[in-house]
């Protein structure tokens, strides 16, 4: 079929959620993706951050083609071989204790919100099932998930969401201390508010917000599901300040390409749950732990992380590089492949001239060209997305700044 019986199809079928780039996706090498005609597409998407090994790589296709595997899914009332190796190594690499897998970041937001109120109610007899969440963050669309994320364009028209949840102002030491009361039982945070615009939150407002959860006796929550799992050029972004969160989440790239997501958290807290509180029919399953397995096998490898953090660098100047020959950029964000380019109008414009020109990429936050390339990248890579955004940008920024629609 062709894209546009597709599209015609999906318009009669589908639950119009989505506004799709047009593009038919046929089949995927390395850093590129290719539609029905043999277009190539380099992708700095990155499937939303999930293809962190790129398409097509021959150590994950060789677990998918292993003809000794029979085992597509097992219940949870039965082990399998891969679901406490998976652990062990998210426990090795975390420095946390113990691992509860679900399918879906949102999913494990839900679980974390439970956890957190097991664990406080555990602890305190009443009145203790505050959770704080950032302004500008985005957490996931399910309806606890939607609880602590931000944009009210999300969570409106769902109201009444969970009660009980407030909202920090990003970086602003004194409101965080303003928030903060007995009756907090977690505050979650993003390293780098993906969704959000590539947002950093400060060394300094982490490291204190870690401490006003110890010395009130909530537990620090760090979403990890965009900005973990080597995508920082670390296995996760708070690493980089040295935190010690109490419950952390991983989705996207863990299972590369599968649905898979992780809780990862502390003994003390993890004693919340007992047989019966939580559960997941399909999480942890063989295939998807196995693969898990193997894409952290991969991460692991001597340089890998160190190849993340030299060409994300190299990313950074390049960006900042075109910020010096369009003034108007207002800003350059992010750490590893996580960046992007916040502009001075809307820019689904330039990812629209961006795919006809072969290059994938999205726009949050109406203004901010959001990038998450595979992890595989190399700097010929980056050199050839420079220079096919760089006279995108010329067109659409020169129109604008002359009033034109370009």
């Amino acid at each position: 079929m062709t894209l546009e019986q597709i599209a015609q199809l999906e318009s009669q079928t589908l639950i119009p959620t989505y506004e799709r780039l047009p593009i038919l996706a046929t089949r995927g090498e390395g850093c590129f993706l290719y539609d029905e005609h043999g277009k190539r597409y380099l992708d700095f998407l990155g499937g939303l951050a999930v293809n962190a090994l790129g398409y097509n790589h021959p150590a994950l296709m060789a677990v998918l083609r292993d003809s000794s595997e029979s085992l597509l899914h097992v219940s949870n009332l039965i082990y399998h071989p891969y679901q406490a190796p998976l652990a062990q190594k998210l426990s090795a690499i975390s420095g946390l204790d113990r691992v509860f897998f679900a399918n879906t970041g949102a999913e494990a937001v839900e679980g974390a919100l439970k956890l957190a109120r097991a664990h406080a109610g555990r602890a305190v007899s009443d009145g203790r099932f505050v959770i704080l969440a950032m302004e500008n963050s985005f957490h996931g669309r399910t309806l606890g998930a939607l609880s602590v994320t931000w944009p009210e364009k999300y969570r409106k028209p769902f109201e009444p969401l969970l009660p009980g949840i407030k909202f920090v102002r990003v970086n602003d030491l004194a409101h965080l201390n303003q928030s903060f009361s007995e009756h907090v039982a977690a505050l979650m945070v993003e390293v780098i508010q993906g969704e959000g615009g590539v947002v950093e939150l400060e060394e300094g407002f982490l490291r204190a917000a870690q401490q006003l959860c110890r010395t009130h006796g909530a537990l620090l929550i760090c979403d990890e599901i965009q900005c973990g799992l080597g995508r920082t050029g670390r296995f996760f972004a708070y690493q980089k300040f040295g935190l010690e969160p109490d419950i952390v989440l991983v989705a996207k790239p863990l299972a590369a390409g599968l649905p898979l997501a992780a809780i990862l958290a502390r003994q003390r807290v993890a004693e919340a749950f007992h047989p019966g509180s939580h559960g997941s029919t399909f999480g942890g399953g063989p295939l998807q732990c196995r693969l898990a397995l193997k894409f952290l096998e991969i991460l692991e490898q001597p340089a890998f992380l160190d190849h993340v953090r030299h060409v994300g660098a190299y990313l950074r100047q390049k960006l900042l590089g075109l910020q010096e020959e369009f003034s108007s950029i207002r800003e350059v964000r992010g750490d590893g492949l996580i960046q992007a380019l916040e502009l001075p109008l809307p820019g689904k414009e330039v990812v629209r001239r961006g795919l006809e020109a072969g290059l994938i990429f999205n726009c949050t936050q109406e203004r901010v060209l959001r990038f998450l390339p595979p992890l595989i990248i190399e700097e010929e890579h980056v050199n050839q997305f420079i220079e096919g955004l760089r006279p995108i940008l010329e067109t659409v920024l020169a129109a604008q700044m002359k009033g034109v629609h370009a």
